[in-house]
């Protein structure tokens, strides 16, 4: 025996009516049927209050919407049922509907609608669906008999949210409900009081309503047809990797019910528990999908956790104060003015020192739980023993539940670490002795952001994402960047179970965001045709606003402006990757603040490529300076473009063709002289020394000069070759003298003694710079442990292929970070 319940949305529509007809009909050939609930048509029982608060007003607006209501039952009736059998049908239906309105003219007389009132108004909705729906059985042929759930469903008088009698409703339902050739169509929800008035068992009930039939019949399993497919791990709605649970405990259904997952109403699980009665949740759209099927014991999950659900929207009420210290029935006397004025209280969280309890409440109801409490202990409060009583508001609970915790350690740890790790403040916990649930209340507005994050941490159905907002996408390195990322997306997906997500890009014309998604393949096109004019403060504002987990920043531009975004980037807990060297080689100041928000924000900024592109130089430092080791000095030729000219220039060459050559091959800015300057090496030595904690500005690099005023000064590039030209004696004295003693020019900068310095330096062949060849980029530490032979890194150190990967490094290393 089989008891059945069909949900608002299940019996919405003339195919979804069908669809159940269907259902019903293959269960009744196979035996396995006796009784079918069934809830309101969808919307119905929303649109009952509406008219109801509508006929209390003396609004006769009502009257369109209960026209409307009729139409689409009666409707339902002609598209359902043969027309030679809708007579008998259609009249039941419109004298349901001159119920009701003889019901609701009587409102209007008296401008009020009591919650008994209200009951018996919203019963209609069950009525005339289940009305519907049997008649709609009887003429396809399925002996069918419709019972009214007061007749059997019996209550006390508490409307809205009625008290089942169990030993009066079992001796009715067992004595109704007795022909297993028929099938029995109740109407759920509703129920009666002793003097028959009509009750209902709260929003919800028609569940209640199929789990007190098949405790009182002792049913072998209650089937819960909805519109999705079984509980899921979270929310869908919010969590698109959300995934059907296949088996849940009783236990886990109420945790993951009571705070906030729709697809069960928690009483409903009651007397299902008490009988081991199983409950599949099915769905009546995807009759092939399997389930859940909710038990008293299931089989070992492969997760620690089985379920996060949450709740939106509540408010936080606080009792603080020091005489609640150690003071006995505090406590007691708290949940006892809540209990008498029934209201319900959804979590609890008290401090071990007792100087605190905190508990979350519907936010309708917080200013009147204020007020009572504050009326409650105003003895208290005008001693001092009770502080204050504060609430507050927009806040969400979401809850982790498992009965696999119990034997997982650590869950606490990951729950809280992956919230940290997206800047998500945790306002209060709790967590009960049994392991099953533990409940964070966080604010509102991270509520998406935290449900994806933790999902995707305990589950990783689909592995790790991380969101990257790219600026500067048509540059040379943000262009090769997302070449790079394309071509290697699908072995990062193998191999580390990462997704990179390109979910905004911005240039200086345009900009696009898709929380879903920029597509690789066309992202220039897109940008051109789609994109939005480009307003980089908006750019910003719409990432923070996204607030998506494991979100990054990259900047590929030059832009001094983007610096200033950086401070409220990172406070929003979005990490940055840029080999922009603006930020860290502005005052000391400005770099000191973003060193502090990471470490605050527990968030990262990652800059590899400020110094040496691809090359490992500052991770190479820090990996020095975090062992314990002490920088003495550091050597580096830093600059791509000097290296390749000093590589090439040779005895006989002029200076001034060798430095067109290299803007020829593009190692030079269009202007060189924003190379040979030396500036690009002064700021790369700056923020080296800031890496080693001296406290160095721009100004205090000294700079020995390669170039003179006079080719500084010059009006344009034409007029700086001229006196390079005139001035070649003395590069070619340089070249000479050092041939001579059998040793290289290199542009070199250095640290040492807390100082900075920068300018061409002769090397000789025990130096290591010497074998420097073409572009190549190399840096020297000598420390306390490489002292005698100092740790070298040498390599490539301009270009876009390199840098992008350098940032590309940097974007994977954040994933270890954020898993």
């Amino acid at each position: 025996m089989r008891i059945l319940k069909f949900g608002g949305t299940s019996v919405g529509t003339v195919e979804s009516i069908e669809q159940v007809v269907k259902i019903i009909g293959s269960k009744k050939e196979n035996n396995q049927v006796l009784g079918v609930v069934f809830s309101a048509m969808g919307g119905v029982t929303n649109k009952l209050i509406e008219i109801g608060a509508l006929a209390s007003k003396g609004d006769v607006e009502y009257l369109n919407i209960l026209k409307t209501i009729e139409e689409r039952h009666i409707s339902a009736v002609k598209s359902l049922i043969a027309v030679k059998n809708q007579s008998a049908t259609t009249a039941k239906i419109k004298g349901l509907f001159n119920e009701i309105e003889d019901l609701l003219k009587g409102i209007t007389y008296i401008k009020e609608i009591s919650n008994r009132t209200m009951d018996l108004l919203l019963s209609f909705g069950e009525r005339l669906s289940t009305q519907i729906v049997t008649s709609t059985l009887n003429d396809r042929g399925i002996k069918a008999s419709f019972i009214d759930g007061r007749d059997i469903i019996k209550t006390d008088s508490t409307f809205g949210f009625a008290e089942v009698d169990f030993n009066k409703t079992n001796s009715a339902i067992n004595d109704t409900l007795n022909n297993a050739d028929l099938i029995y169509c109740v109407t759920g929800f509703i129920g009666s009081d002793q003097n028959q008035v009509t009750t209902t068992l709260g929003r919800g009930g028609s569940d209640y309503t199929a789990s007190i039939l098949g405790g009182a019949l002792n049913a072998e399993v209650i089937e819960i047809w909805t519109d999705v497919n079984g509980m899921m791990t979270a929310d869908p709605r919010k969590v698109k990797n959300a995934f059907t649970i296949p088996e849940i405990s009783y236990a886990e259904a109420m945790e993951l019910s009571h705070f906030g997952a729709k697809v069960i109403y928690p009483p409903s699980l009651i007397p299902a528990f008490q009988k081991n009665i199983p409950i599949r949740i099915l769905n009546t759209f995807d009759i092939t999908d399997k389930g859940t099927t909710v038990s008293k014991e299931t089989i070992q999950k492969s997760y620690s956790i089985t379920g996060i659900s949450s709740i939106d929207d509540i408010s936080l009420v606080n009792l603080q104060g020091n005489g609640m210290i150690g003071v006995a029935g505090v406590s007691a006397k708290l949940f006892t003015i809540l209990a008498d004025h029934k209201i319900s209280v959804i979590l609890i969280s008290q401090a071990s020192s007792e100087h605190s309890i905190c508990f979350a409440v519907d936010p309708k109801s917080s200013e009147i739980v204020k007020e009572i409490l504050e009326d409650g202990f105003k003895l208290e409060i005008q001693n001092g023993e009770i502080e204050q009583i504060s609430v507050q508001h927009n806040l969400s609970i979401i809850a982790v539940v498992g009965e696999g915790m119990k034997a997982s350690s650590g869950t606490s740890g990951k729950l809280f670490s992956v919230l940290g790790k997206n800047g998500i403040n945790v306002i209060a916990t709790a967590q009960g002795s049994s392991e099953l649930n533990i409940s964070v209340v966080i604010g509102k507005k991270d509520i998406s952001k935290a449900l994806n994050a933790i999902h995707e941490t305990f589950f990783q159905i689909d592995g790790l994402t991380l969101n990257l907002f790219i600026l500067g996408p048509t540059g040379l390195i943000g262009k090769t960047l997302l070449n790079q990322i394309e071509k290697q997306k699908e072995h990062l997906k193998k191999q580390k179970n990462l997704n990179l997500k390109i979910t905004g890009i911005a240039n200086t014309r345009k900009m696009i965001l898709n929380p879903d998604g920029v597509s690789l393949q066309n992202w220039e096109e897109n940008l051109i045709q789609n994109g939005e004019l480009v307003n980089l403060s908006e750019f910003i504002d719409d990432i923070q606003a996204l607030n998506l987990p494991n979100s990054i920043f990259i900047d590929c531009t030059a832009n001094k402006d983007i610096v200033q975004y950086y401070a409220p980037l990172l406070n929003s807990n979005i990490s940055i990757v840029t080999p922009n060297k603006v930020a860290n080689s502005s005052s000391f100041a400005e770099y000191e603040t973003l060193r502090n928000i990471t470490t605050k924000r527990n968030v990262k900024f990652l800059y590899e490529t400020n110094v040496g592109a691809g090359l490992p130089v500052i991770n190479t430092l820090q990996g020095l300076i975090n062992s314990g080791d002490t920088i003495i000095k550091i050597e580096a030729v830093l600059s791509g473009t000097l290296s390749f000219i000093f590589n090439t220039f040779d005895v006989g060459q002029k200076f001034v063709d060798v430095v067109k050559d290299a803007k020829a091959q593009g190692y030079t800015e269009p202007d060189p002289r924003e190379d040979l300057s030396g500036m690009d090496v002064a700021r790369k030595i700056l923020i080296l020394a800031r890496e080693t904690g001296i406290n160095l500005e721009i100004q205090d690099v000294t700079i020995n000069p390669l170039l003179s005023d006079e080719a500084m000064q010059a009006a344009n590039v034409e007029e700086f070759y001229k006196v390079l030209e005139k001035e070649n004696p003395l590069f070619e004295a340089l070249i000479e003298n050092a041939q001579k003693n059998g040793e290289k020019l290199r542009f070199i900068a250095k640290l040492e003694n807390g100082k900075a310095s920068i300018g061409l330096d002769k090397v000789d062949k025990n130096h290591p710079f010497y074998s420097l060849s073409g572009s190549e980029n190399i840096v020297s530490y000598t420390t306390e442990r490489y002292f005698h032979n100092p740790l070298v890194v040498k390599g490539p150190g301009a270009g876009a292929e390199v840098t992008a990967m350098g940032v590309f490094a940097d974007i994977i290393s954040l994933s270890s970070f954020l898993a």
